[in-house]
């Protein structure tokens, strides 16, 4: 599924309709605070709704969509080559190539923001290929933010500097740009999006209006992936069920078929290794061979893999107490099913099993050494499956 045809326009982003509707409002009524934060859980589109109010305000549209005003300034926020936009986000220390800040991105960054504005941080690593290195926004970066808003507007009009990510942040960066938040120069707007605004420092949110996003709707998600890609609107509420409000999740799902398959074949070979392994010592040698080959993986794909366990420990569980109604994974792994999976999976086990995939996926990022970290899991796993 090819997402480069998906554009940061209002009508694109899935639901957060009051959102959009106050937005737009106080832009045609000239009341636009300098500086905002749009803060929501992962894929709720904050950032995607960040670019189509800049485009909004920057090109003097005015109808709901972002129409009706500068064609060429359009096009050109399409393609996220206007010179007043500024980006400002998690980078990675390079010495060997003199990258050190957002600047040093800026090519890697607009592609994959044309490819999925509802990225993730760890979506964004994963496409650097930056395993092993810690992201942040550094004090370079602040340096950065305060050349871009000390330039006078290449066309006129607003100048708009978005912080993607802002809980990546350290405090001396915080500090830095307060005193833009505090004496913004005129015609000049600054979005700030995150997932935690307690990550941020209480200076920095004072100084800016709050915008809250919502988890979204299943019908809103399978609303935008029929109207935004084509899906038939039966597979689109299909996956739109699996996304927990996540349209970032449902991007991914679209681009990643083949690898849940792979998902499902390696989750039942864990499920029955720890079955096997129960009372008999000698299977978990099956077990080590199993970690082995998953943790061959790339490092993302791990973090994957481990989310789809969780996901399918759930659907278990909501067999097990009886609603059907939400589960949507049917197995095609031979002679596996769910239901006959789901009594192992309870109230009584179910917390702890959740704990032990958290732990793994926080190993997982931190470059933990991933035979081990699976060898650990797959041994607890045998133990819980088995709890009364």
């Amino acid at each position: 599924m090819d997402l480069l045809s998906l554009r940061m326009l209002f009508s694109q982003i899935p639901g957060q309709e009051q959102i959009k509707r106050h937005l737009v409002k106080t832009a045609q009524e000239g009341r636009i605070p300098h500086a905002q934060i749009f803060v929501g859980p992962e894929g709720s589109g904050t950032l995607a709704m960040a670019i189509a109010y800049a485009q909004f305000v920057m090109c003097a549209n005015t109808g709901a969509e972002n129409t009706g005003g500068a064609e060429a300034c359009n096009t050109k926020m399409n393609n996220l080559a206007h010179p007043d936009l500024h980006f400002i986000f998690p980078t990675y220390t390079d010495k060997a190539k003199s990258k050190e800040s957002s600047a040093d991105f800026q090519k890697e960054w607009a592609a994959f923001v044309r490819k999925n504005p509802f990225g993730s941080f760890q979506d964004w690593f994963a496409d650097l290929n930056s395993e092993g290195k810690n992201g942040a926004i550094r004090v370079a970066d602040a340096d950065l933010f305060a050349k871009a808003l000390a330039l006078k507007s290449y066309e006129g009009g607003y100048k708009v500097m978005i912080i993607a990510m802002a809980d990546r942040m350290n405090v001396e960066v915080a500090n830095k740009i307060l005193k833009a938040l505090e004496e913004p120069t005129p015609r000049t707007l600054i979005i700030l999006t995150c997932e935690d605004i307690y990550d941020l420092l209480p200076t920095v949110r004072s100084r800016c209006q709050i915008v809250h996003f919502n988890k979204l709707a299943q019908s809103e998600i399978a609303e935008a992936l029929h109207k935004n890609f084509n899906i038939e609107r039966h597979q689109a509420k299909i996956i739109a069920r699996r996304t927990d409000g996540n349209y970032a999740k449902a991007l991914r799902m679209l681009e990643e078929d083949n690898a849940e398959i792979i998902f499902e074949k390696w989750f039942v070979e864990l499920v029955r290794g720890a079955f096997k392994a129960k009372g008999n010592a000698s299977a978990i040698s099956d077990l080590i061979a199993w970690s082995e080959k998953v943790a061959k993986l790339p490092r993302n794909d791990q973090r994957k893999f481990l989310g789809f366990c969780a996901e399918m420990f759930r659907q278990a569980m909501l067999l097990n107490y009886q609603v059907p109604s939400l589960v949507y994974i049917e197995p095609a792994v031979d002679k596996f099913k769910l239901e006959n999976f789901a009594p192992f999976v309870h109230g009584g086990n179910i917390r702890e099993i959740y704990d032990e995939i958290d732990k793994a996926i926080f190993h997982v990022e931190r470059n933990g050494s991933g035979k081990l970290i699976f060898v650990d899991l797959s041994i607890k796993l045998t133990r819980l499956i088995h709890k009364k």
